[in-house]
């Protein structure tokens, strides 16, 4: 995970084959986020690679702090 100019970057395992990619970086968000499931919706690109998503329940600005902590992790 992490920046990709103004987006950012999410690598998940699932296959994108029946949605299940698309359940897969909305969970990956949640838990990163720290925010219920159903606080992250699919907002369009459920068939392509680049995707919108709507957060509900935290500013921007820590959505961008908690997703850089999350990636720092993942990189470790």
């Amino acid at each position: 995970m992490g920046r990709h100019g103004d987006a950012w970057k999410v690598r998940v395992a699932a296959a994108p084959e029946h949605g299940k990619a698309n359940l897969a970086v909305l969970a990956l968000l949640a838990e990163a986020l720290s925010l219920p499931r159903s606080s992250v919706s699919l907002v369009s690109g459920g068939a392509s690679r680049d995707k919108i998503v709507e957060l509900t329940g935290l500013e921007p600005a820590e959505i961008d702090r908690r997703l850089a902590s999350a990636g720092e992790k993942e990189s470790r």
